[in-house]
């Protein structure tokens, strides 16, 4: 059987399904669609073409299921596949969601040339074509009850796969791994983990106990206990949590801590800086080794719009202070405990901005006296 060049999807017709559903080709099995197990596999088999059978208001998450680079074309138009089709080439068919298994038998997938599959669609699409040949290695995916018998299994096989290329992990039925995900050897990865999307994982690392972790990538020796990492980037040797949030848009770099009820989003964080606990930094660029202290708040949000801060090289924030964004402070700054800044704080000044502490003698014994405790 000749290796087929071309390959076209057929998103199911089914009139149980309420209008708003979702298509059983677009429904994630361990976080990934349908289609982009199928897409995945035949690009490995060295399939170049693609044509997806999907009206409009799925087209774009169909798109998505294939590489930016990749040759698709999605669309419900029958003249658009009649030229599809115009190859000598064999053509893949899947008439409906399928997940590829080695061990699955042939009788849902065929193909056959791509001249035979036009001249049998000219009037009408239909799986009644006399020269196609039955490809093995399809299962199809008829509920999400399929889906629920067939996860488990898959998420094993996953999770083989990595302990066989070297990663750690400690109880095989506790981790969730998204066939996309790739880890570097020597990692560990501890219970209740969750890598979810295009997430790559250096050499080294610890993710978990407890840690989701979403189209990120993580870089060797670096640590994610108990918390969430979102469309971000983690550099070396950096350690997370436990129970932060880094949101997306956030690009963290090496060396860095990031401790305890820290909440980190769409900001630039520059090598050895700390933001050891109790601190929201949104919408900010950090220079290299500041130091953030406890309570700190970028106030980003002035009801309308989101400002950005800047944090220069070497400077200290001190606990419980405010920046009111926008706001810049320069290389080795300082900001005094318990102050709100809203205006610049030049390279290696101190800013204080908090009231002067006045001192009432006997205020206590008196308010005692007045509520009956004296």
């Amino acid at each position: 059987m000749d290796c087929p060049r071309s390959a076209v999807f057929f998103f199911e017709e089914d009139a149980s399904v309420p209008v708003n559903a979702k298509p059983l080709m677009l429904e994630a099995v361990l976080f990934c669609p349908i289609l982009r197990w199928a897409s995945n596999q035949l690009l490995a088999d060295g399939v170049q073409r693609f044509f997806v059978v999907c009206g409009p208001r799925f087209s774009q998450e169909a798109r998505a299921c294939f590489p930016e680079d990749a040759d698709v074309i999605v669309s419900e138009q029958q003249s658009d596949l009649h030229a599809f089709l115009n190859t000598p080439d064999p053509v893949l068919v899947l008439s409906r969601a399928a997940l590829p298994l080695k061990e699955a038998g042939a009788g849902f997938a065929y193909q056959a040339a791509g001249y035979e599959l036009q001249e049998a669609w000219q009037q009408k699409m239909t799986n009644n074509v006399s020269a196609a040949q039955l490809v093995p290695g399809w299962l199809p995916i008829f509920s999400a009850a399929t889906i629920a018998e067939l996860e488990l299994m898959l998420r094993d096989r996953i999770v083989q796969a990595h302990i066989q290329s070297g990663v750690r992990i400690l109880d095989p039925k506790s981790v969730y791994i998204d066939p996309r995900a790739a880890i570097g050897s020597g990692t560990m990865i501890l219970p209740g983990t969750i890598l979810q999307g295009e997430t790559i994982i250096g050499q080294n690392c610890t993710i978990g106990p407890n840690a989701l972790v979403r189209n990120c990538e993580i870089g060797d020796f670096s640590e994610v206990n108990a918390s969430q990492v979102l469309e971000s980037t983690v550099g070396q040797r950096t350690h997370i949590g436990p129970f932060a949030y880094v949101r997306p848009g956030s690009h963290i770099g090496s060396d860095i801590k990031v401790g305890d009820f820290v909440e980190v989003k769409n900001s630039t964080i520059g090598d050895g800086t700390k933001i050891s606990h109790l601190t929201y930094v949104g919408d900010s660029d950090v220079g290299e080794h500041v130091n953030f202290g406890c309570g700190t708040v970028t106030t980003n949000y002035d009801g309308f719009q989101k400002h950005r801060c800047t944090i220069g090289d070497h400077a200290f924030i001190g606990c419980n202070t405010n920046l009111i964004a926008p706001v810049t402070l320069g290389e080795g700054a300082y900001t005094a405990a318990g102050s709100t800044i809203t205006e610049d704080v030049p390279a290696d000044a101190l800013a204080v901005a908090r009231a002067r502490q006045r001192n009432v003698d006997g205020w206590a014994e008196r308010n005692r006296k007045i509520h009956g405790k004296g």
